[in-house]
């Protein structure tokens, strides 16, 4: 894979796995504790769909999945990290279209354009999973900022801003941008205030000085 220096340098031959941090990338598993894994997750989606995600718990995860509550809390800790590793793993999804799929959002197309598609991309994908993102949010509300996918955004961002400007601290600007779209700013201004995604999508780009 070609990317760019996140200061504007030459595209370089870099493996995908060498310059961003994967979602949700465990360690190797036993394909007894992937089947786990695995099944834990599709029971807590199950629930989320049917109730809500307010609606999970670690025992009733266990009694949906078939598997033992001891388990599930070793493998996930408590209901926030699985909320969290259950959003990581729809993550990838999303990851794979702005990392490899078609222009603009993936590669091909100009750092602005990118830029302008993903941000509109995930103004969609926050409004999708608002609700999750808004129940794992206030069960931990760090937690995001130490999750793969935040990660592997945060450094697709900087990356962009790198090429459009370079020098820039393309590192804390990326954090910044990406500030508005924490589940709770989210939920106040969708929910709350009732504005629509196209409205939030060119207020992003309102923002954005960046092609100045």
């Amino acid at each position: 894979m070609s990317t760019e220096n996140p200061r504007g340098g030459e595209r370089t031959a870099v493996p995908l796995h060498g310059l961003l941090p994967t979602v949700d990338a465990p360690a190797p598993e036993r394909a007894d504790a992937a089947r786990n894994r695995r099944r834990i997750l599709d029971a807590a989606a199950r629930i989320i769909a049917e109730e809500g995600p307010r609606a999970v718990t670690m025992n009733q995860v266990a009694h949906a999945s078939g598997i033992g509550v001891g388990t599930v809390y070793r493998r996930f800790g408590d209901v926030s990290q699985l909320l969290w590793a259950l959003l990581d793993d729809r993550e990838r999804r999303f990851q794979e279209a702005y990392m490899s799929g078609p222009p603009p959002l993936g590669p091909g197309a100009p750092p602005a354009e990118r830029l302008d598609a993903f941000l509109d991309a995930l103004v969609d994908r926050v409004g999708e999973q608002r609700e999750l993102l808004l129940a794992a949010h206030s069960a931990a509300p760090g937690t995001r900022y130490h999750s793969g996918a935040y990660r592997v955004m945060h450094t697709h961002v900087a990356l962009l801003i790198g090429r459009l400007r370079p020098g820039s601290d393309s590192t804390l600007l990326a954090h910044l941008l990406l500030a508005p779209f924490s589940p709770d700013v989210m939920h106040h201004l969708t929910v709350e205030q009732e504005l629509a995604p196209a409205r939030l999508k060119a207020g992003v780009r309102e923002l954005l000085a960046l092609r100045a």
